[in-house]
């Protein structure tokens, strides 16, 4: 089942599915109390946002070899996290915006997880009744910041700098998932989730350690090589495997 999230018409935000002649709105949300109602809204009448809305976002830096060896770093021996507001998310074709505070801004686009329940202290192998499902990222990050910064809060933490879509897909393997970044059509990354340092149930393991998850929390799973820079008139593409593509264009501050 692809799950969206869709403000109607009258500008009423729902959750829904995806239906071979639109999307079937459901009453209540995928976490609580979710169930189907009669009503099919045709695609062209709905707005698609953020799939998800999380008290949290959860990043994984260097979980892609090549990607560590092109940012200057190693492998790490366990998982490096970092969090992004909710704040930051946008959904599908709405504007990231580069802040005048940065001078190079650069696409990463990942495989999210959106965790169904409340989870603490998970061990990998029970991971998976934990996971809803999966939806596509773009974690937009301001390099020159994140350099300069020595951490990277605020390079990652501008408002727009977490796109989120288009879809969650509920019933998807992670693993073998071709996940890819096109700037104006141009291929900047390409890489299989298999290519991943840390696999899913671990990163779920590991942050659960740190942190309780709430229901929708996302946890992004990291980038692979390719990372680059976009500017005001760009159009990003974030494509995922089974998910589908999720689109951004980037303006000026």
């Amino acid at each position: 089942m692809k799950v969206v999230r869709v403000r109607l018409a009258g500008d009423e935000i729902v959750y829904g599915a995806v239906d071979t002649e639109g999307i079937r709105v459901f009453q209540g949300t995928p976490f609580v109390a979710w169930e189907p109602t009669e009503t099919v809204v045709p695609f062209e009448s709905v707005r698609l946002l953020a799939p998800v809305f999380p008290t949290k976002v959860i990043g994984v830096g260097r979980n892609y070899a090549d990607h560590a060896a092109e940012m200057g770093g190693e492998v790490p021996d366990e998982p490096v996290i970092f969090s992004k507001p909710a704040t930051a998310i946008i959904g599908p074709d709405a504007a990231v915006v580069i802040p005048p505070e940065s001078s190079e801004v650069h696409h990463e686009a990942e495989l999210a997880v959106v965790v169904g329940r409340v989870s603490r202290r998970v061990d990998p192998e029970d991971a998976g009744p934990h996971i809803l499902g999966y939806t596509a990222a773009n974690d937009v990050t301001a390099r020159d910041l994140q350099s300069r910064d020595g951490q990277w809060t605020r390079a990652k933490g501008f408002d727009t700098f977490c796109p989120l879509g288009p879809a969650i897909e509920t019933e998807m393997d992670p693993l073998g998932l071709m996940v890819s970044c096109r700037v104006n059509g141009e291929l900047r990354q390409e890489a299989t989730t298999d290519d991943m340092v840390f696999g899913v149930a671990e990163l779920l393991s590991f942050v659960s350690r740190v942190m309780t998850l709430l229901p929708g929390d996302v946890i992004l799973t990291g980038t692979p090589s390719g990372v680059g820079p976009v500017h005001p008139g760009d159009t990003m593409e974030v494509e995922v495997e089974r998910i589908g593509v999720l689109r951004n264009p980037v303006v000026g501050s």
